[in-house]
């Protein structure tokens, strides 16, 4: 799990595609998930157009950094979940999994919010014309790094309490 301890958020990507069978991969990674009553309440966006990536890099001020990435995946939650209330929680954990798998096969990424904000998933939800059945989660642009960089040792004893 060397991964935890070495990914960060990479937003710059060298001219490379991602070979589809690490595509694959990934998204293997992410529906390996755990998720509320095993509910799998995802689907995932496979975007690799380069139009279609312009203009999801435009659905929020912080995804300007997309326009460059040879693929994003754009996590949905299906509207209709056994626990709707757990959905958030599930695909998180999804999420999470595509970046760690993303720095196991070395390429880079980063997490880039849509929900719960209703216009930035409106407008991922037009560009992509995603289904009214389906909510955009997030965009995670991934690539092969332009630079690694060091994780930052975010581990503060402060926030630790022993009962």
């Amino acid at each position: 799990m060397n991964s935890i301890f070495h990914r960060t958020s990479i937003r710059t990507y060298v001219d490379q595609a991602v070979e589809p069978e690490k595509i694959t991969q990934i998204l293997k990674a992410a529906m390996a998930a755990p998720s509320a009553g095993n509910q799998q309440p995802w689907e995932f966006y496979v975007v690799t157009d380069k139009a279609t990536i312009e203009k999801l890099s435009r659905t929020s001020p912080y995804a300007g950094c997309a326009a460059a990435a040879p693929v994003i995946i754009v996590p949905c939650c299906r509207k209709e979940a056994r626990f709707p209330e757990n959905v958030i929680m599930d695909l998180s954990a999804a999420s999470e999994n595509i970046l760690l798998e993303v720095d196991a096969l070395g390429l880079g990424a980063v997490w880039l919010g849509i929900a719960p904000l209703e216009e930035r998933m409106e407008a991922v939800s037009q560009v992509l014309s995603i289904p009214e059945t389906l909510i955009p989660f997030c965009l995670i642009p991934i690539g092969y790094p332009q630079q690694v960089k060091p994780q930052q040792d975010r581990y503060d004893e402060s926030r630790v309490h022993f009962i």
